[in-house]
Order: structure tokens, then C-alpha cells, then sequence
């Protein structure tokens, strides 16, 4: 998808293909907090997809959007720069969302008297 996706920031601009992507990644997530667990793993594989391909248009116009912007000389250091800023909110949100999700599971285990995780609990931890 990364190659469809750069073709397609050359073709419709940066910008455009970055709100495209944003809403693809939001799509994705919408789907996949709908999937119905019935349908077993077919049920992931579409919104998994659409997000995948979401974070791709993304980061592809994302990428192009700032080394465009910058001379030749500092295109080094920027492109470290903007790796590191999408590694340390990457780290970061994975790390907040990890602790907020135990302490809305351990809240809500001590509440039920139950080692397993309620729906609530998952609600209450996203």
C-alpha cells in the first residue's frame, strides 16, 4: 500500500492525502469497534485493512509534506527528527493507553470479585 499511497501524494498533493488518510485510519477504527466477534476473524480482517492502508497514505504524505519543506542540507537531520517524533508518540501512547487500560481493568475486577475482564472494563480503559 505504500507504493499506491505514494503515487497517490504525487498525483492529489500532500495535504489532501493526509486527511484522506486520517480519515481512513478513523474509519478503520470505527469498523474495528464494530466488528462483531460472531463472525470470527473475518470480522477484523476489512476495518484492519482500511486502517493499515490508512497509516500508509498517512505517513507516506506526512513524510513527503516535511522533507518537501526543508533544504537539501538538512534533510538529515529533519528526517531523524520526524522519525523520532513518530517513535516517542508511538512509545508514549502505547504506554498511556497500557496503564490506563490496567487501572480501569484492576477497578473494575475488585468491584466484581472476578480475575477476568468485563466489557465494562474495556469500554472504561479506551
Amino acid at each position: 500500500s505504500a507504493l499506491l499511497a505514494g503515487r497517490l501524494t504525487d498525483r492529489f498533493g500532500a495535504h489532501r492525502m493526509m486527511v484522506a488518510g486520517l480519515l481512513c485510519l478513523a474509519t478503520g477504527t470505527l469498523l474495528l469497534s464494530l466488528a462483531l466477534t460472531r463472525l470470527g476473524i473475518a470480522s477484523y480482517v476489512a476495518p484492519i485493512t482500511v486502517t493499515c492502508f490508512g497509516y500508509a497514505l498517512f505517513q507516506t504524505a506526512n513524510n513527503a509534506a516535511v522533507m518537501g519543506g526543508v533544504s537539501a542540507n538538512e534533510r538529515g537531520v529533519v528526517s531523524g527528527l520526524l522519525n523520532l517524533s513518530r517513535n516517542l508518540g508511538l512509545i508514549t501512547g502505547a504506554s498511556l493507553m497500557g496503564a490506563i487500560f490496567a487501572i480501569a481493568s484492576s477497578d473494575a475486577q475488585q468491584g466484581i470479585g472476578q480475575q477476568l475482564l468485563s466489557s465494562a472494563a474495556a469500554a472504561q480503559g479506551m
